[in-house]
Parts: structure tokens; sequence; C-alpha cells
């Protein structure tokens, strides 16, 4: 059996149709979902890339293998133990089509093949689906050709910012003038220091390439939010000439295929804009389907809660290899196949994010608990509590209104973070020793001075 990860960064599960979403954005992966099985529930314990990927590939959460925020010095223990090296070592060719190993070793680990087709362009994140799949496809048809089992990740950015589908897709999902001046709902966006250099940068090329003058300025989010919907079908259409290939060669019937996500996005949710800071359902729960013809249910739906260190321990079992220790993950395989129905793998997800806010959430059946170390940029409360299933959206913080609810989860969440820093030798939580990472000081300062303002 050949297993084939496609990751697409920064995809969030409700844009999906096979995740409930009203436009038509991935018909493809609707399908795919149909022939095999897709995890309602799964959740990222780490935003956003270096710490999703990285737990992804060790099975482990952040806390243990230390990659907290993106961009951060932190490296991984030689010790540990990756997927691909896992894979290796069990007698499978290993493949990677990939950009991340430029900004850290260990996404490189394990791998015979390293393909980085964003090193032709500037900018890795402007690599598109087109030009990975050139080189997926001849893999796929290089691996039919010699039956070597094979364990291949593929890793696309189309869903990033900054969005701006090929052509064929531009005017799907919107209507209307993006610069009507009766509208002002991208505002804050510009207030912020990713949307001021947006402004002057993509969302200006953007413009000009629909013709509009120079002086033009976007105003409304709703367009900006479907050139991120147009994003994910362009994906869609990139996975399924994968999905083809597949078919042609022979392969589908033998190859464990999972597609997922590493984090989601937030659009205008929470006052956040196309961005992925805020441990927020927009940007923690992402799709995982997965589909194996003859070992894998068709139309199966697993709802319990599912992580991304649980990825590595069911690959694991699926292919009769060895998890190496130690791990925080469990094995979905069970669940997968049915053979496990009632398995719960967790009965809480405790997340983490250190590179535009300081921050843990904690969320269990009933409440979505958010513990701030630093003030955010947005002066949002340092605590947030959310009912989740009076309020699923997380639109009201009742915070205020549930004090006892507030110092008892927040009194777990202390406790788990002690325990691990026990476990683990650490001489605290390790975010404000890590300190955030993409916020420049020139942001701090402005950021102090609208908190001066608030008092």
């Amino acid at each position: 059996m050949n297993v084939l990860l496609l990751a697409i960064d920064t995809l969030r599960a409700d844009h999906l149709g096979c995740y409930g979403y009203g436009k038509p954005t991935s018909p493809a992966l609707d399908r795919f979902a149909r022939q095999g099985v897709r995890a309602a529930r799964f959740m990222a314990p780490g935003i956003p890339t270096h710490p999703s990927f990285t737990t992804l590939v060790t099975g482990q959460h952040p806390i243990r293998h230390g990659i907290v925020a993106q961009g951060s010095k932190q490296q991984l223990s030689h010790r540990t133990q990756t997927l691909a090296q896992l894979f290796l070592n069990a007698g499978y060719y290993t493949a990677a089509f990939d950009n991340l190993p430029y900004h850290k070793e260990h996404f490189a680990r394990g791998y015979e093949m390293v393909v980085d087709s964003s090193r032709r362009r500037g900018c890795g994140l402007m690599v598109m689906c087109e030009e990975i799949n050139t080189r997926v496809r001849q893999f796929l048809k290089h691996r039919a050709a010699d039956r070597e089992p094979f364990f291949g990740f593929v890793h696309y950015w189309d869903p990033h910012t900054p969005y701006w589908a090929p052509p064929r897709y531009r005017g799907l999902f919107y209507e209307g003038d993006p610069c009507d001046p009766a509208k002002h709902s991208l505002e804050a966006l510009y207030e912020h220091p990713l949307g001021a250099r947006w402004k002057d940068t993509w969302l200006k090329t953007v413009l000009k390439d629909l013709g509009y003058a120079e002086d033009a300025t976007l105003t409304d989010a709703d367009f900006v939010s479907a050139l991120y919907d147009q994003e994910i079908r362009h994906i869609d259409d990139g996975l399924e000439s994968v999905f083809e290939t597949l078919d042609a060669t022979g392969l589908a019937d033998e190859t464990l295929v999972l597609v997922l996500g590493d984090h989601g996005e937030c659009l205008v949710e929470h006052g956040i804009q196309f961005d992925h800071h805020g441990l927020y359902d927009e940007n923690l729960h992402v799709p995982l389907l997965a589909r194996l013809p003859g070992a894998l249910p068709a139309g199966r739906t697993v709802d319990a809660l599912v992580r991304h260190l649980d990825v590595l321990p069911t690959l694991c079992e699926a292919c009769g290899i060895a998890p190496p220790e130690p791990l925080d993950g469990k094995s979905a395989w069970g669940l997968f196949t049915g053979s496990r129905p009632g398995e719960v793998l967790a009965e809480r997800l405790i997340s983490e994010e250190c590179s535009w806010q300081m921050k843990w959430s904690l969320r269990d059946a009933d409440h979505h608990f958010i513990l701030a170390r630093q003030e955010d940029w947005y002066g949002s409360p340092m605590r947030e509590l959310y009912d989740v299933k009076a309020d699923p959206l997380l639109t009201k913080n009742v915070a205020e209104a549930r004090p006892e609810t507030v110092r008892e989860l927040e009194r777990d969440l202390e406790g788990w973070i002690a325990d691990r820093c026990k476990e683990l030798n650490l001489p605290g939580d390790p975010l404000p020793a890590h300190g955030i990472t993409m916020l420049d000081p020139k942001a701090r300062r402005k950021a102090r001075k609208r908190e001066g303002a608030r008092a």
C-alpha cells in the first residue's frame, strides 16, 4: 500500500461543500469525501503553518516539540522521528513536494526526494497548484511503473494570501462593485500591519488587473472573501487532476490518500480579516478526508474529535509501522475503518498560537475558552468564554457572565500546561519565553498607543 498526503495550506473546513458550505467551491473534494471517510471535527492544536505541520509530522503537541510559532528559531530535536523517517525506515520511497524544508530542516527529514517548485518564484506563497502538480503527476507515473511502495507528501498554498486565482476563476462567488464608496468593511483591515501592506501591494494589483483606476481602493470585504473561495475552487480543480492521475495509473486502489488543512482562515469573523491568527473555529477547524478503496467505507463520517497529532499514529497503524515514542496523539484508524466506531481519542482540545498573538485555548463538549498571555493588537479581552452548544459560531463572549466557569477552565488549562512543563523539564509556559514572532516593534508601539487611548 502507498500513502499520499495532500495538505492544503489555509483551508478552513466550513468553506467546502462536504462540510456544509452552500457555494460550489469544492466539487472534486465533495466527490472524494463520498468515496471515503470524512472527519467532521478535525482540529489544530497549534497554528499557523510551522507549528501545525510540525505536529502533523511528529504526532506531538507544540508544547512538546517546541515549534510554537511561525518563524521560530527553535529547532526540532534530532531525536524526534518524523513521519517520513518512519516510512523510509519501513522500506518506502519517500518524496515531498514542499517549500517548508527551506525554512526548517526537520520538514526535509526522511525524504529521499524534495521538490520545491516555489524556487521558480520570488515568493514561496505564490506557487500555484499547476506548477506543483506537473512534478506530482510525473512522480506518480514513475511510481506506478516500478511498483515500489511510496510515501508522498504534497503541500499546496493556493488558499493562502495573497488570494488571486487564475483569470478563469475571477468573477465567481461575487456580484457588485468591490470599490463601492458606500461600503466600509475593509477599514479595520487597513489599520492592521498586514492590511496596510496589502493595500498598496496585493490588493492594488488585483484592482489593476481588473481595470480599475490607479487611485481606486477596495472597500468591500465580501469581494476579498470571494477571492478566497475562488482559490479553493482553484485548488479543488488541481486536486482533481491528481485524483485522475491516480485512476489512470492504476494507483487509486492501492494508495491511501489523505487530504487535510494545516489551519484555516478568519475572513471577517471576530474582527480578524484575511489571516490565520485567533484561536477560533475558522482557524482551528480544518478538513480531513481519507480514501482507500476496499479498506475505508465510502461515505463514512467520523464525528469524534481528531487532531493533527493523531495523523502520524493513524498512518502507522494503517501501514503496520511501529509508532515512535513519545507521542501525544492516538490512532484514528479504527474510527476510519469502523472497527472501533465508539473510540474516543480525546475529550478536549488544547491549542496554542504565538505568532501574531500569544494565546492558549481549551475546548470541550460545552465550552471554548481562550486565555491570552499578552494583550493582542485588537484589544480583545484576556479571557474569552463561549458556549459551544448555544453559540456554535463563537460570537458572544460570556466570560464576565460566568466567572466560575472561567476560573474552572483556567485552572484546568493552567494545570495541563504546568503538568506538561514538569514532564518536559521546561522552566515554565513556553509562549512568554518564546515571544511572538510576526508583529514588528513599530506595530507593537502602535498597539500600545491604541491601548492607551482606550484607557
